[in-house]
């Protein structure tokens, strides 16, 4: 019988969005439990092959991978890179998206229409193809926001994308049903990655960070840490949108 050390090698992950801030951190947290992952990447081959060649110097197994994840064909070769390099996938995580803000009044239809494709299309095309490829113990973590309970001015259009996303987690959950499959989402709340301190001022990264109990902004570890929960020991957890966020709602 196998070790619990060797199941755990064993299992293989794909991240889309792993060149990003929360993505980067995802695969390197799950690469830390013993996992071989596919990062995936759209636009920095850069930022994928550091976040690689850190899980290799840390003795783990990792290939990056480009393509858009919204074309099944692109998105596909993801899948087929897990099989080929690491012989399946047993976990699927959707950290890519993109986030445009502007009141609903002014938001431009095409900012509006990008990030359907990568936040709705894109998750749902990479949820597909897991739900037919996935090994039984398997685990599919797609990302929402906590924006969805905030209700915060200009992000009507960017909550619309992720509200979709928890409305298809939820339901595939229950299509997966005799599969030994989980399908949960993770909600994070305001994050210090690149992106979101970027053009924000000290006074505003402060104002945001008082208002979790915590008194400061999640960092992607933080995030790592609930979808690796998610990904291996979570088990009993399914059909659920877990809230990351230091208890901002």
């Amino acid at each position: 019988m196998a070790t619990v050390e060797q199941q755990a090698a064993a299992r293989v992950a794909i991240v889309t969005g792993g060149s990003g801030g929360i993505g980067g951190a995802v695969a390197r947290r799950l690469a830390a439990d013993g996992m071989s992952v596919v990062v995936h990447y759209a636009g920095s081959a850069e930022r994928a092959r550091e976040v690689v060649e850190s899980i290799t110097a840390a003795g783990g197994r990792a290939c990056a991978v480009p393509g858009d994840i919204a074309d099944p064909t692109e998105a596909g070769r993801l899948f087929a890179a897990a099989e080929e390099a690491f012989g399946g996938v047993d976990v699927v995580v959707n950290a890519a998206g993109i986030m445009l803000l502007a009141p609903v009044a002014d938001m431009e239809l095409e900012a509006f229409d990008r990030m359907h494709r990568v936040n709705v299309r894109g998750t749902f095309v990479v949820s597909q193809l897991a739900a037919r490829t996935l090994r039984p113990g398997g685990a599919l973590i797609n990302f929402s926001t906590s924006v969805t309970r905030l209700q915060q001015p200009t992000y009507a259009a960017y909550a619309a994308t992720k509200g979709a996303v928890e409305a298809m987690t939820l339901i595939l959950a229950r299509e997966m049903r005799g599969r030994d499959v989980t399908v949960n989402a993770v909600a994070p709340g305001p994050t210090a990655t690149p992106l979101f301190l970027d053009g924000k001022s000290e006074q505003l990264i402060e104002q945001i960070a008082s208002v979790a109990p915590l008194e400061r902004l999640g960092t992607p570890d933080d995030i790592a840490e609930t979808v690796a929960f998610l990904a291996g020991p979570g088990r009993w957890v399914n059909g659920q949108v877990l809230y990351s966020n230091g208890g901002i709602a």
